[in-house]
């Protein structure tokens, strides 16, 4: 049993590619191990739904062999709209007390058949304006949508011993690199492929969880459509990494301008929502995660919307990293894909 607590490797499976991150713990810190990605088709996982599984199991069979890891039991995630976060309020009860009733309390708050979807929960704390109510944190994610993913592993041999949600393994990834601060109200935001997450913290409680259906693919669907780029020429436009034949700098400049307004645009809406419903509290700084995040376009963009702070997360801060077994170069180059990945690998057996 000793072995297994230490012995967990992180898997997240996106929209875009399957990564993997083994970290070693010893005396509270965390040191890096392995790491490694592997790139999926388009159209592997569509609206995080899995459209081709043999795809996934191979890449995560490849992973693990490439990378000659021997564990078996697995961390990973899941995100999208069949994964429903709510922070509600209820009268205070004990964590048995609300065991018990979980499954009522939870029916008038998530839109799906609640015999359709696993419940969980965390109790937050007593209500500030009101001490007889507290606040919880109730997630609920589609049963078939969490057994597809599920499976995905065991098809690969593997063990999913903790199933996380996005959103939660970045919070945890942060907590450990950059620390939570009480009563400071800062913002993740997770930028994928295909879709964004936004959450918003007060300390060390997530206040405000947002998903929106676009990410940086979006820079790439619009440079294909209106510049008639193949997907190839689109990405290595986004990136800035090639001239492509017939089309000029200034025209990739103006779509990727547009682009990045209207992703940015979403992010905007969602924290203008939190600040609206929320009577006092304003987000003081913004991280950024995922992929999409290595855009510096994305970051000033945001940065001059919000006129506050927007910083890069990187996932690998505080990790003790062996520099003779990792480039610097690299880890700072591939950071921001690894959030979600490298949250999971912190976690143990029996997390909630």
């Amino acid at each position: 049993m000793f072995a297994s607590k230490k012995d967990i490797v992180g898997i997240d499976v996106g929209s875009s590619s399957v990564k993997l991150v083994r970290l070693r713990e010893s005396r509270g810190n965390f040191h890096l191990v392995n790491i490694g990605v592997m790139p999926l088709a388009p159209e592997t996982i569509v609206d995080n739904t899995i459209m081709d599984s043999t795809s996934i199991v191979e890449a995560i069979q490849n992973l693990m062999v490439g990378m000659k890891v021997k564990a078996k039991r697995v961390a990973t995630s899941v995100s999208g709209h069949s994964v429903i976060i709510r922070k509600i309020m209820l009268p205070i009860m004990t964590e048995e007390e609300l065991e018990a009733s979980i499954q009522w309390e939870a029916e008038q708050y998530i839109p799906f058949d609640i015999s359709e979807v696993n419940i969980d929960f965390q109790i937050l704390g007593p209500d500030s304006k009101d001490p007889s109510q507290m606040n919880v944190m109730l997630v609920a994610a589609k049963k078939d949508f969490v057994d597809d993913f599920v499976s995905v592993f065991s098809e690969a041999g593997l063990e999913p011993v903790v199933m996380d949600i996005d959103c939660f393994a970045v919070e945890n990834m942060f907590d450990y690199n950059y620390g939570f601060v009480e009563d400071e109200v800062v913002a993740l935001i997770d930028l994928g492929a295909s879709a964004t997450s936004v959450n918003v913290l007060k300390g060390d409680v997530s206040v405000f969880t947002r998903d929106i259906q676009a990410g940086g693919n979006l820079l790439s669907e619009e440079l294909q459509k209106r510049l008639g780029l193949s997907s190839e020429e689109a990405e290595q436009a986004k990136l800035g990494t090639s001239e492509v034949a017939d089309v000029d700098a200034d025209s990739v400049e103006e779509v990727l301008a547009d682009a990045v307004e209207n992703l940015v645009q979403e992010v905007q809406r969602s924290l203008d929502f939190f600040t609206a419903t929320s009577s006092e509290d304003r987000v003081s700084k913004v991280y950024l995660t995922g992929g999409a995040s290595s855009s510096e376009q994305i970051r000033k963009t945001l940065e001059e919307r919000l006129a506050i702070t927007v910083e890069r997360a990187d996932p690998f801060r505080n990790l003790t990293v062996n520099d003779k077994e990792f480039d610097k170069e690299y880890l700072d180059a591939i950071g921001p894909m690894f959030s979600v990945a490298t949250g999971l690998a912190m976690r143990k057996v029996g997390d909630k």
